[in-house]
């Protein structure tokens, strides 16, 4: 048939639906589109029936036969109506409904109770947390002394204003509180000339100071004032015959300051001071009776544990700073019985911790032993406390036949005193810079002590240890756990240590991680099996574990 005939025409409409009804063949052909099949399968429908279309029509015929199975099914799913209403609440009340329903309820309530009892039983079995011990803001860290204050700002500077500015400097060593001056006026041995209620003219004036505190507590940093009477003088307390006078004087600037806002108060030599208990117990009365968040401060030179037991039986409460730490040779073993024998006369009640009332540590103790020492004192049950240049090792120098001079803190390179350049490792600008300097060392402990409770108020047991070893462990409760190994001795030793003397819920792992340690060289939280700790010479080990 010619192409332009219309028979011919139908017939590739025909033969191209043939096509789409094969299987598979109308997705092999990217041009043709199911719609238009359908379409054209519906129009060829209206078209008259022939012989060329036979194949066609038989392919029409088994689509029609697809649509009418479609439209039965159709039909068959409309017709499912469910159960009505009336019919589902004749089955719901059938007897054997209801017992089911009241056997799952049943079983829901007991199951529930089930686990309520197992819940309190768990909680009543579990282990109960210690109860917190009281503390006050002295017990949560390091105090801070600035005796001098132009020895501590230097370059012809020491005032209030001036050491305002270094408030930012201080709070970055994460101590609770400064112990400052005495910066009262004190004509030298004249108790007449001395006016505890006023501030010398060379410090400043009452606003300078008030200005202080603002800012200080601005930084989270308390302020105690030292007020020694004759802090220019010969005998700190003047004579003996004008102890009336002196004493009138104490309780009037007691109240004085702590009225004005200062958070305790220090006084020095009490060793020379004249029936030092009974004053000191009138002094610590006005103080608490001001506030229990104050603080009083009895410092002295003694080395004697008699004297210092007949200091402490004031009060609980008092806190005494002295030289009992520094009465013998430096060694681990003596260390340790100087350290275990106060705690055990003292029964225990909270101490602080310093090698003297007002020096410089780096001037008691061997350089050598001075980043051992850091470790000791912020790592014992207790307050440490500090001088001002003891974070990097500020040693005070005496000149042969003459006192020991106050010295000047190094800020920098260039030298305060007038003694000429010093080497930048041993400034505050050096150390800063070097994360194996003495001041990171203090900062890192001072932080770590104030955040730790096994180092705020964790229980204190000495561990049997190697010769010259001095070991303890802190912890409390639940809390992570901290492992102090301190190696006085001049040689390399293993720990070896022991826990015989230690209470039966206390025992060590077979491993702990490497917090800190007083010498470069080790990795911060490496695992170190305790039975093969070795130690460097003068090396301390912070370790810590779960």
């Amino acid at each position: 048939m010619p192409a332009g005939t219309p028979g011919a025409s139908r017939t590739r409409q025909t033969s191209r639906c043939g096509v789409a009804g094969s299987a598979g063949t109308m997705s092999q052909d990217p041009e043709v589109d199911p719609e238009e099949v359908e379409l054209n399968e519906l129009e060829s429908e209206t078209q008259p029936m022939n012989a060329a279309s036979g194949a066609a029509s038989g392919t029409k015929n088994g689509l029609v036969k697809i649509k009418v199975a479609h439209d039965q099914a159709e039909a068959g799913r409309a017709k499912f109506t469910g159960l009505s209403k009336e019919e589902l609440l004749k089955v719901a009340g059938s007897p054997g409904w209801v017992r089911t329903r009241r056997a799952l309820l049943l079983l829901f309530w007991v199951g529930w109770l089930g686990m309520l009892a197992y819940a309190v039983v768990i909680i009543v079995r579990a282990p109960r947390c210690r109860e917190l011990p009281k503390q006050s803001w002295w017990h949560k860290g390091a105090l801070y002394r600035i005796g001098d204050l132009q020895a501590f700002q230097g370059q012809d500077a020491g005032n209030l204003a001036g050491l305002k500015e270094h408030l930012p400097y201080l709070s970055t060593l994460k101590t609770k509180a400064l112990v400052l001056g005495p910066i009262h006026r004190n004509q030298k041995d004249d108790v007449n000339g001395t006016y505890l209620e006023q501030i010398d003219p060379t410090f400043g004036s009452q606003e300078d100071l008030d200005n202080f505190l603002q800012s200080a507590k601005k930084k989270g940093l308390r302020v105690i004032l030292d007020l020694t009477p004759n802090y220019r003088g010969q005998n700190s307390w003047f004579l003996p015959s004008e102890s009336d006078t002196v004493a009138s004087k104490m309780r009037e600037a007691l109240q004085f300051w702590l009225q004005a806002g200062v958070d305790g108060l220090q006084i020095r030599d009490v060793e020379s001071l004249w029936d030092a208990t009974s004053h000191l117990a009138d002094w610590h009365n006005i103080t608490k009776n001001v506030s229990e968040d104050r603080l009083l401060i009895a410092g002295t030179e003694s080395s004697s544990l008699q004297q210092i037991l007949s200091l402490l039986r004031v009060s609980r409460d008092l806190l005494l700073t002295s030289s009992y730490l520094s009465a013998s040779s430096i060694t681990g073993k003596q260390t340790e019985e100087l350290v275990a024998r106060y705690l055990s006369v003292t029964d225990n009640r909270w101490c602080s911790w310093s090698l003297s009332q007002a020096g410089h540590l780096a001037s008691i103790v061997p350089a050598h032993l001075l980043r051992l020492y850091h470790l000791l004192l912020f790592t014992l049950p207790g307050t440490p406390v500090f001088s001002f240049g003891d974070e990097i090792g500020l040693k005070a120098a005496a000149l042969p036949g003459q006192p020991m001079k106050v010295p000047v803190m190094l800020w920098d390179g260039s030298s305060s005193d007038n003694s000429g350049p010093v080497s930048s490792n041993l400034t505050v600008q050096g150390q800063s810079q070097d994360p194996n300097s003495l001041l990171t060392l203090f900062r890192g402990l001072s932080d770590l002590r104030g955040k730790e409770r096994a180092l705020l108020h964790g229980d204190f047991h000495v561990l049997s240890s190697g010769p010259d070893l001095f070991c303890y462990l802190r912890q409390w409760d639940q809390n992570k756990r901290f492992l102090v190994v301190l190696n006085f001795g001049d040689v390399a030793q293993a720990a070896r240590l022991g826990t015989s003397g230690l209470p039966t819920s206390v025992s060590l792992p077979a491993r702990a991680d490497m917090l800190l340690s007083t010498q470069p060289g080790r990795e911060e939280g490496t695992p170190l099996e305790l039975e093969h700790l070795n130690l460097k010479p003068h090396e301390g080990l912070l370790l810590r574990f779960p």
